[in-house]
Formats: structure tokens, sequence, C-alpha cells
């Protein structure tokens, strides 16, 4: 027998994978690309199969079609590919497409066109919205043929977040994740369907070709600085390279004393404490309201969150004004930490606007919701968050979030840098708790403090330093 490709064990392990949609990778050099462009071949044997395989832009599609070009001719003979439509024709007639996404209007060059098979490669260099529309235009081409997506990836980029979302904290690792999807029909009757998703990671530990072939590779990967060395070489997706705040740490075993973690137990808010009330209006977008507490030291804690998605990631509610405005009221009446309270509102100056009618502030205020218009100076805000994030030396923190304000973890960590705006926090993300974060913390501004990141060795056999309280910022007994 003539073997023109062999898959690593881990390869295998995702060609035998039956699930909907996949995800395979994490890391560098566990084969990513070498298994999306073989997974591509497995229909077309099929005369009516379509598939098509996907980077953001062209230049980083060339890889991929140089990889092709070794192995489709050798596996198919008469295989043939049009250069002027970058696609791959093969003896029964079935055909693999080549494309990108350069700009976000991309997707809509796909209107029309079905494929059997969809393969993405760096799919956290998509938008959520490009992935999802893609997946409109994965459908069965004949009876013969099965409809499914494969992509790849690496932590970081400007998809981490939604990728992260919604292949890796879904299920474990090589689990199926069952997604279940309710339609009501045309006449009324309701109707029940499900979709699967799997993750299945590899690192370049799962290939020992790479390890011989390029031995000085794997020294690289450890050569890097801390971030990129976890995501790259150990697929880790908390951090990664291009993450905003790397000051970020969520440590549940330090719940309860806030020592080096940012996320804390909640606990019940002292009556002297000022509280605060960001906002963030979104329609087709999430909209974002957070509540927040700051302590007698000016340390500010998240208490309470209202966000306003879908569950699909960025997609939002589309509530009325009203809604919105009602749901806050109704929280703020019911809430321990919230009854009865005096709450300054700081919102996106945007909802002053009365160049289109009544403005959103407006309509709020007559449902006896009020705002004040927040500072929205983009670099000053995010040094904020900075200033604020920075541990001391005792790992003390001058912002704190409760842990059941689910959606400020699950976004903030995720935020990358905007690649033309160097210093600032791509707005093309989930970034809008970021924004109503950011009008409170511009509210209450602090001076520059310098992170330690790493917990001091502390001397305490016998447990007798005294620990400190997460209220205050003060050391008790």
């Amino acid at each position: 027998m003539n073997v023109v490709w062999q898959p690593q064990p881990k390869q295998y392990e995702m060609l035998c994978r039956g699930e909907d949609e996949g995800l395979y990778g994490g890391a560098a050099g566990g084969g990513k690309s070498d298994y999306l462009v073989a997974e591509a071949l497995r229909q077309v044997k099929v005369p009516n199969y379509k598939g098509i395989i996907l980077r953001k832009t062209f230049p980083q599609l060339i890889e991929i079609m140089e990889k092709c070009f070794k192995l489709y001719p050798r596996a198919y003979p008469g295989a043939k590919f049009n250069d002027s439509k970058h696609v791959w024709t093969f003896p029964s007639g079935a055909k693999i497409y080549f494309g990108h996404m350069s700009n976000f209007k991309a997707k809509y060059n796909y209107q029309g066109l079905q494929f059997d098979f969809v393969g993405i490669d760096e799919l956290t260099h998509f938008m959520w919205d490009e992935y999802d529309y893609m997946r409109s235009r994965n459908r069965a081409s004949g009876p013969n043929t099965k409809s499914y997506i494969r992509a790849t990836a690496n932590p970081g980029g400007v998809g981490h977040g939604w990728v992260k979302s919604y292949f890796i904290d879904v299920a474990w690792p090589q689990h199926t994740y069952w997604r279940k999807l309710p339609i009501v029909s045309p006449d009324g009757k309701k109707i029940t369907k499900w979709s699967s998703s799997v993750f299945v990671p590899s690192r370049i530990f799962d290939n020992p070709i790479m390890l011989e072939n390029n031995p000085q590779y794997l020294a690289r990967l450890a050569g890097m600085e801390e971030n990129q060395r976890n995501a790259l070489l150990y697929g880790k997706w908390d951090t990664f390279s291009g993450q905003v705040f790397t000051e970020w740490r969520d440590v549940p075993e330090h719940y309860d004393d806030g020592c080096f973690t940012h996320v804390v137990a909640p606990f019940k808010i002292p009556l002297h404490w000022n509280v605060y009330r960001g906002f963030d209006f979104g329609y087709s977008k999430p909209f974002s309201v957070g509540w927040y507490a700051a302590d007698e030291d000016g340390c500010i804690y998240r208490i309470a969150e209202l966000y306003g998605c879908t569950g699909t990631a960025n997609e939002g509610v589309k509530w009325s004004v009203d809604k919105i405005a009602a749901e806050i009221r109704a929280y703020e009446e019911t809430d321990r930490n919230l009854r009865g309270r005096q709450i300054i509102g700081i919102a996106d100056p945007s909802i002053f606007d009365k160049s289109r009618g009544t403005s959103v502030a407006d309509l709020m205020a007559q449902q006896g919701v009020y705002w004040e218009s927040g500072d929205n100076t983009r670099i000053a805000g995010k040094m904020q968050y900075h200033h604020r994030l920075a541990f001391d030396g005792d790992g003390r923190a001058m912002f704190y979030v409760f842990y059941t304000c689910r959606h400020f973890i699950r976004t903030i960590p995720n935020l990358v840098y905007d690649e033309k705006k160097a210093e600032d926090v791509d707005t093309t993300q989930e970034d809008h708790i970021y924004d109503e974060c950011r009008y409170v913390l511009m509210y209450n501004p602090i001076s520059p403090r310098k992170n330690v990141l790493t917990v001091p060795d502390r001397d305490d056999p016998l447990d007798l330093l005294p620990k400190k309280s997460r209220y205050s910022g003060l050391y008790k007994l």
C-alpha cells in the first residue's frame, strides 16, 4: 500500500469524531493545519460534494494551499487546481474551495452558497458573527454527504473569548456537548432539535514527527514569554499573547480572604459604603449594567450585574429602554445589597444624545432610573483597570468581583489589544461590560500602583500572622 499521509494519534482521534462541530488543537505544533487539509478529503469520492477551507486573510491561506499541493494530487491522481477560482476539482467531480474573510462584509461573498464541509484554520482570528454565518452555509448537497464543521485554533486573538465560551468551557476535552435547539413551526408546533460539538486538544507533545524533525521548535516555544508559552506550548486558554489584563487572577481557594485573587465570595455591603451603577446601552448587541460598592479605602467591588445577552456571544436580547429600566428598578428593589440605598448611576455619554428625539437617559428618567454622564476617555479608563488590578506586596488589589458576576469573569480576561491602536482594547470584541465598568472606575480614579504578580514567601508555620479582611484592606485577627 502506498501511504501518502498517516495521521498522528490525536489527529486520528479527531478524524474519528462524528459531532456536528469540532475544534482541534489549542497549542502550537499539534498538526492542526495538516489535519484540516486531510479532513476536507473525507467525502471527495462523492460527485456532488463541496468543501471549503477558510483563513482570515489570503496571505494566511497560502500555507494551507501549499500543503494541499503536496497531498491532494498524490492522494487522488487527476485532481486539478484552478488558480483563479482557488478550487480543487477531483476525478469524481467533488470540489474543495479556499476562501478568506479579510473584513466583516466578506462573509457575504458566500451568500447563497452551501458546503457539505466547512473547515476554518485559526478560528480565534474570526469573530462569532463570521463563524455563525458560515454555519448557515453548512448543509448537505445531497443524500450521500454529511454536513459538518471543523476548526483549528490557538488561544489568543480577537475571537478568543467566544471560541473559549463555545467550545472550551462547555464540556471536558474530548467529551461531546449537546445543545438543545427549540423550534416553533409555522403551525405552532414545537419541535426540538439537537446539535453537538467537541474540543480535542493537541500539543507539540502529541506530534512525535514534529519533535523528531524539528527538535529545536520545542525549545523555542519554551523560551517565549510566560503568556505566549502557556498558550502555545501548553494550550492554556486563561492566559495568552495579546491579553490586555494580564494582572487578572481568579483563585477559588482565596475567595474568602481576597489574597492574590480578583474574584471573591459575596458578602453584605456595609451601609456607609458608596454604591454605584454603571451602564452601557445595547440593543442588537448586549447591554450591560453593573453595580459597585466602594469601601473606606476606595477599593471597589463589583457586587451584581444585569447583562442583556442571549447566551450567544455578543448577541443582544433586543430589550426596549423601558424594559431595561424596569429590570434595573426590580433588581434594586429586591437585592439585599441594593435595596433602600442611594445609588449613583454613571453611563455611556451617548445615552444623552437627543439628535433622534428623546434620549435614552430621558426615557429611563421617566421610569425613575437616573444617570450621570461618564468619562469615556478610553486609554485613561483602561489604565484605571491596570491601577486597580495591581496587587500590593500583601496580595491586595483595589478592585474585586463577586463570583456571582459570571459575565464579567467570562469577558474581561478575554479582551485583546486592537491591532491598529496598540494601547487600546479591540472594540470588535464583547467589550460592553468592560465599557460600563470603565465609566465607574473613571468616576473614582486612583494613582498607579506597582503590581506584585507572585505571592511572597511567608514564614508562618504556626499560622500566627494576622489575616486580611476582604472588605477594608486592613488586617484583622
